[in-house]
């Protein structure tokens, strides 16, 4: 485990790197002990520190979903990341890239929840039934620490990503909210243009053959700690489609059929 001061001082790096926009140095190069918990005490560290700035907590995201991003990595679950009030944009939302360090986009669904989930034996028809309506969303992740180290070639391992708050940067929700059980949501596809041109297209069912599934995941990855998934949050459920990077000047269009869309614009 790292001391404490390693952690707050990465923490501080990770918030400092959002503010300049220039990522740092992966943190598992200069500890390369680093474990996965110490992923989610830098992580933790982080969002009290913006929690103290006066930022909420709107729900989580959950990443590494598809079994092939698994196999990539060398992992064997997904991942979790905080998602704060700053972090939401409506559709048809302008947006600034200078926000970000190294911004992409996926595409996934997002669950609100109406009722609490907890406990370790969360099944995909607890978080149906509890689940308010399930809505199209898109995610900005980003890497306030360099994938790659421009440098030494060094690409960063799934520690220094949990710490980086599982790449989580911005979502925007559109669309048409539907109840969880008015389609089979395995079939919920989407197509990612950038600029009108297809960049991806995926299915729903790439996100652990359910995308109520990843809530099932981090409703038990919590339970050990004492913590709920509470009514009114909003939980990305993981990406069904490869991330985009985007720039300044492109425009965003996901089309998820009978869903609807959404729009977003990067200035």
């Amino acid at each position: 485990m790292l001391s404490e001061h390693i952690i707050e001082q990465a923490a501080i790096d990770h918030l400092e790197a959002e503010i300049n926009g220039k990522p740092g140095l992966p943190l598992s190069i200069r500890h390369p002990e680093m474990t996965l918990e110490d992923g989610y005490a830098i992580q933790k560290s982080w969002v009290n520190k913006k929690i103290a700035q006066g930022q909420k907590v709107v729900g989580y995201k959950i990443g590494y979903t598809s079994r092939a991003m698994q196999k990539a990595l060398n992992i064997e679950e997904p991942d979790f990341g905080v998602l704060l009030d700053s972090m939401v944009y409506n559709d048809g939302a302008q947006i600034d890239v200078s926000k970000f360090c190294d911004p992409r986009i996926e595409v996934e669904l997002a669950f609100v929840l109406k009722d609490r989930l907890e406990g370790e034996k969360v099944t995909i028809f607890d978080v149906l039934n509890a689940t308010d309506y399930v809505v199209p969303a898109l995610e900005i992740i980003d890497a306030r620490t360099h994938r790659k180290d421009p440098e030494s070639g060094y690409t960063r391992k799934v520690f220094d990503t949990v710490a980086d708050n599982a790449g989580n940067a911005a979502i925007i929700i559109g669309g048409r909210p539907i109840k969880p059980l008015e389609m089979d949501l395995r079939w919920c596809g989407g197509i990612l243009n950038i600029n009108g041109v297809v960049e991806e297209t995926g299915l729903a069912a790439a996100v652990l053959n359910h995308p109520a599934n990843g809530i099932c995941w981090v409703a038990k990855r919590f339970a050990p700690h004492g913590v709920s998934l509470e009514p009114g949050q909003i939980i990305l459920s993981g990406s069904f489609t490869a991330p985009v990077a985007v720039k300044a000047g492109d425009t965003v269009n996901a089309d998820y059929g009978p869903l609807g869309t959404i729009s977003c614009h990067f200035i």
